[in-house]
């Protein structure tokens, strides 16, 4: 008997909720066993979003609503999302219907099989081309970074088992990278392809900024690249000065003549300025997120829980 959980971050959706929960439900009233539930976060919505959420936990028992004091950001929604669902397995999601709740019976499906991680990879996207070439380019540059092998083109949307959902729960880290999470967790993959659908209604609450937020929290929570690229470089340019003085000393005892090239030394020493600037920057990137994780702060704040009758 497997009871599932489907896990959905929120945060000013009002325009899409209502299909959103009858969609997911429909897939539920298909699914046997059970008893099911669907588990809401509200990341601190500012429009009816809260409002339509307790309406409808007044009438569907398999509601769950958890409400944020405030906006945590989309990872740490997804947290407090996996930290309420009690399903044996759990199927993450977006709120926007990107993710299409009719793909939940193929998760399903693997999951019998024997995966305990079931993660959708996306195929025939629907945003803008630039987006889709950014979204190519980052899973790819990840998976060439990443200490793990991440799969590509695969987001959050996914289904976890109970022991996977358990070990993400005890991992503290305060900078999440979920998909990248429950990778380290191990046990048996595999991807299932769907087609990623366009947004139902609103905008994406996910702008250019917060993207690269996201992208560089995978890359730094799972790589330290980064910090050998810098050694890499500060090599190079210590081999490149040793041979241009070995030179300059060639030219000077014999041929007789000093190595011209004022612009050139001018050219080098910003280039070298600016990689060391550069360096010392992700660097910085590295010991602000200890500092993060040593200040030891909640990844969220519950501000009330509400279960369906």
């Amino acid at each position: 008997m497997t009871r599932l959980s489907v896990a959905i971050p929120l945060f000013n959706e009002q325009e899409v909720l209502p299909e959103l929960l009858r969609r997911v439900g429909a897939v539920l009233d298909g699914i046997p066993e059970g008893p099911h539930e669907i588990v809401i976060v509200d990341d601190g919505s500012s429009d009816r979003t809260p409002a339509l959420l307790d309406a409808a936990a007044n009438g569907d028992p398999r509601l769950v609503v958890v409400t944020l004091s405030r906006n945590f950001g989309h990872q740490a929604a997804l947290t407090a999302a996996l930290d309420h669902a009690s399903g044996d397995a759990v199927v993450l999601m977006d709120g926007d219907l990107q993710d299409p709740p009719e793909a939940i019976p193929s998760l399903l499906a693997q999951h019998a099989a024997g995966y305990d991680v079931v993660y959708a990879q996306r195929m025939q996207r629907k945003e803008s081309w630039p987006l889709r070439a950014s979204y190519f380019l980052f899973y790819r540059l990840l998976y060439w970074l990443a200490d793990l092998r991440l799969p590509l083109d695969a987001g959050d949307f996914g289904l976890m088992s109970r022991r996977v959902v358990d070990q993400i729960k005890a991992a503290p880290e305060h900078n999440r990278y979920l998909r990248g999470l429950r990778v380290w967790a191990g046990y048996k993959h595999i991807g299932v392809p769907v087609e990623r659908d366009a947004r139902f209604a609103g905008k994406s609450k996910y702008s250019t900024l917060k993207l690269l937020r996201l992208a560089s929290d995978g890359i730094f929570a799972f790589s330290i690249v980064p910090l050998r690229a810098a050694a890499v470089v500060g090599a190079i340019a210590i081999t490149l000065s040793i041979v241009f003085a070995l030179y300059a000393l060639y030219a000077k005892v014999v041929l007789d003549r000093s190595p011209a090239g004022f612009t050139a030394i001018t050219i080098l020493v910003t280039f070298l300025s600016g990689v060391n600037i550069l360096f010392v920057g992700v660097i910085g990137e590295y010991v602000g997120r200890i500092y993060e994780e040593v200040k030891a702060r909640p990844v969220y704040v519950v501000e009330r829980l509400k279960r369906g009758p």
